[in-house]
């Protein structure tokens, strides 16, 4: 593993400039444009692979969720933005992408990868995801080997904690917390609250 420095939750995420292809075309955007919004921004190995399609697909399937969140969501890896685009441009059948509801990054220089400590020694990035809060910061990061794929239902679930306890600053969310389930009071006789109801 490549380290850089020591990226940690609550420091704020490395900016970085990139082309994407979005909507079947490249255009250049910035992580910090993003400010104000929530940003997922996940890593996956290579184009044309096996389990990155799975992930990928399901973000994009579920990103009126995380849009409904004012969250964008941001897939990156190594390749160019021409490989992106033709994978994009690949029927699902066929082991493509089909349309993506997001922007794909492209990190050919792997600076990115590098920045967030997710390259491999033989320069791919390890299923590394990242949720941004709107100030830029991280709140959550999660980094898988490469043979196995992300849950897009617990990246939503942590989504919506993070936003829960940023909008209720006396609240903390016990395991495995839902929206709209009993929260807690980060206080020794406050909490006693929540452990005498469950």
């Amino acid at each position: 593993m490549t380290t850089h420095g020591c990226l940690q939750v609550g420091q704020v995420a490395p900016d970085f400039e990139a082309t994407a292809v979005v909507d079947m075309e490249f255009k250049t955007l910035k992580l910090s444009e993003y400010r104000g919004k929530y940003v997922v921004l996940f890593f996956y190995p290579l184009d044309f692979t096996f389990v990155c399609p799975t992930e990928i697909i399901a973000f994009s399937d579920r990103y009126g969720d995380f849009s409904a969140l004012n969250t964008e969501v941001l897939g990156v890896s190594v390749d160019s933005q021409f490989t992106h685009l033709a994978w994009i441009q690949t029927d699902r059948k066929e082991g493509g992408l089909g349309e993506l509801a997001y922007p794909l990054v492209a990190d050919l220089k792997k600076e990115i990868s590098t920045a967030y400590n997710v390259l491999t020694e033989d320069g791919v990035a390890l299923r590394g995801l990242f949720i941004i809060d709107r100030e830029g910061v991280i709140q959550h990061a999660t980094i898988n080997n490469l043979a196995f794929g992300r849950s897009v239902d617990e990246t939503l679930r942590v989504l919506q904690a993070i936003q829960y306890v940023q909008s209720h600053p006396d609240e903390v969310c016990p395991a495995n917390w839902q929206p709209g389930e009993k929260t807690m009071n980060p206080d020794p006789v406050k909490s006693k609250d929540y452990f005498a109801a469950v």
